[in-house]
């Protein structure tokens, strides 16, 4: 075991890029690396984005089609927005092969519970309605709406980032972020709670 501790350091702290170069060689345990620093934010993603229970699935495929395609990795973006545009590539193909999209997205955002130490269970209570009326608004909208607000203020990708997550130019994240932050605010103000 002790002979293996210089080489885990050592695998954990080589860069995105570097572990690439290693895995495309076929080091495996460069991929490893990738998968371990990853796989937590795909699995954000993936839940935000609507997987649902069905994230792991969509994080596994993702993960294992990410290796597959690493010939065509380019590195111009980054590792982390490259292997998040598969997430939510899968996640849609989810979305297409359930034919349904209501009631999925962001469901594990909205289920945490307050900590025990916070200092006033009211406030918690608050936040918590405060939130979960957001959720409830945001699913209001279209999905394409839904996945670049998830992406932007959710995930806190860039810009940049963003297009490359959902496979659209810039210019249209920019938009599409403005319409929607629009759309979402018009939700609020009017009180829509979806069943009510």
């Amino acid at each position: 075991m002790r002979t293996e501790e210089p080489r885990l350091k050592e695998a954990t702290e080589i860069d995105d890029a570097t572990a690439v170069s290693r895995a495309r060689a076929g080091d495996l345990g460069a991929y490893e690396v990738l998968v371990a620093r990853y796989t937590v934010p795909a699995h954000r993603a993936a839940v935000l984005l609507g997987a649902g229970d069905d994230a792991d699935d969509v994080v596994q495929e993702a993960l294992v089609k990410a290796y597959r395609q690493l010939s065509r990795y380019r590195g111009e973006s980054g590792f982390r927005p490259w292997l998040l545009a598969i997430v939510a590539n899968e996640t849609r193909n989810l979305h297409r092969s359930r034919r349904r999209r209501d009631g999925l997205a962001l469901r594990a955002a909205a289920a945490t519970e307050p900590r025990p130490d916070e200092p006033d269970p009211a406030d918690t209570v608050l936040a918590r309605e405060r939130r979960q009326r957001l959720l409830d608004n945001l699913r209001l909208l279209a999905q394409r709406d839904q996945d670049v607000l998830v992406c932007r203020y959710l995930l806190d990708l860039s810009e940049q980032e963003t297009a490359v997550a959902l496979g659209v130019p810039k210019g249209t994240v920019k938009s599409r972020t403005a319409r929607a932050l629009t759309r979402l605010r018009e939700h609020l103000r009017a009180g829509e709670v979806p069943g009510a």
